[in-house]
């Protein structure tokens, strides 16, 4: 039964269509737009696809974004559109948020997407994901499936815009990551990578001293690239986490008659 899985951002939509609702289904197609073009997509490259039976989604561009989704999916009339929600519980995580729904959805399928990948792999192990976007977010996950909580900073261009406005003379750059800038362009694209690596740093160490057990160290997001090189400690990049958490998702919900 054919599962289409689709991951709205702040920039991109990013879909795949996959031969069914499971953790490791082959995938049909898959591609990306960003929101400005998402308006085409019915009468574009989704015209081209085999009507997919189910469907689930995850959205943090707001509900304006999720209504234009919806309209571009009147494509096919049989299919009803579900998205993810953080909940207090599901799919194995267990949500320590002090609000539970308030936890962004791209955060909550991600992790959930993360531990998935550990259990695959062995014992159970803490995990610290980073999501390297338009924000990043580092997220601590213990050895038993509960989310602990997780820190919010500024992505690199939110960092470089701020500076430009608020600094007379600064200039967004276009310079490299270095020990030991010696200009300016170098001094600002260092700064914000060194801050964003030092936030990680932080919170496996508590996470390591929390759990006395070493982390999985996982990242993902569109910008992972460019931090995983600098990293105080090996991070594996992982691109597909948010597709792999609503596969969980789906195969769960569709078990219970839910999806």
């Amino acid at each position: 039964m054919s599962f289409l899985a689709i991951d709205v951002g702040n920039t991109r939509l990013k879909w795949t269509l996959y031969e069914r609702a499971a953790p490791g289904a082959a995938a049909l197609a898959h591609g990306a737009e960003f929101l400005e073009q998402i308006d085409h997509l019915a009468d574009g490259v989704w015209s081209a696809l085999p009507e997919p039976k189910a469907m689930l989604g995850c959205c943090v561009a707001g509900s304006a974004v999720r209504h234009r989704v919806h309209e571009q999916l009147e494509l096919w009339p049989q299919l009803e559109p579900h998205w993810a929600a953080a909940r207090a519980q599901e799919a194995g995580l267990i949500n320590s948020y002090e609000h539970p729904a308030r936890l962004g959805a791209d955060r909550w399928v991600a992790m959930i997407g993360a531990r998935a990948h550990m259990l695959r792999r062995g014992p159970a192990r803490p995990v610290l994901l980073v999501m390297v976007g338009t924000a990043v977010t580092v997220e601590a996950i213990d050895q038993h499936g509960r989310f602990l909580g997780g820190v919010i900073l500024p992505g690199h261009g939110i960092m470089l815009r701020a500076l430009e406005s608020g600094t007379a003379g600064l200039h967004v750059p276009s310079g490299r990551v270095c020990e030991f800038p010696a200009n300016t362009s170098d001094a600002i694209t260092s700064g914000g990578t060194y801050a964003i690596a030092g936030a990680c740093e932080r919170m496996f160490q508590h996470l390591f001293r929390h759990c006395a057990m070493e982390p999985l160290c996982l990242m993902t997001g569109g910008a992972g690239w460019k931090m995983q090189p600098v990293m105080t400690r090996p991070f594996e990049l992982i691109e597909s986490l948010i597709f792999d958490g609503l596969l969980c998702l789906a195969e769960q919900r569709q078990a219970a008659g839910r999806l």
